[in-house]
């Protein structure tokens, strides 16, 4: 996974410019990282994924542009451009990209 450096604050950004797609590649940029949680753009091409993880902490994925599969606890979820899922803190989760894909995703630590 390619990571792109931060954006700084303060400034008007179209979320989905903010990353290109790569082939075979995930790449990822971090708007905004705290000790409260972060806010990150990622494109993935198609076929990428990321495999099954767990967070101390929920995150919350919205899809951009695209459509994407991503497994809670084993079920399927299917998304596409403009709907979001929540991950819950502690459960395995996992994501793979059907088409190419872009989403924001924001954790927030407690």
């Amino acid at each position: 996974m390619q990571v792109l450096s931060k954006t700084p604050s303060g400034k008007v950004l179209t979320t989905s410019e903010l990353v290109t797609y790569q082939e075979e590649a995930v790449v990822s940029r971090t708007l905004s990282q705290t000790k409260n949680g972060t806010i990150t753009v990622f494109a993935f091409d198609e076929g990428q994924g990321l495999s099954e993880h767990t967070a101390p902490f929920d995150a919350m994925a919205f899809i951009l542009e695209g459509e994407a599969q991503v497994t809670i606890q084993e079920k399927e979820h299917l998304l596409k451009a403009g709907e979001m899922i929540i991950m819950p803190a502690n459960q395995p989760h996992s994501l793979v990209s059907l088409k190419k894909f872009k989403m924001l995703l924001v954790m927030i630590r407690s």
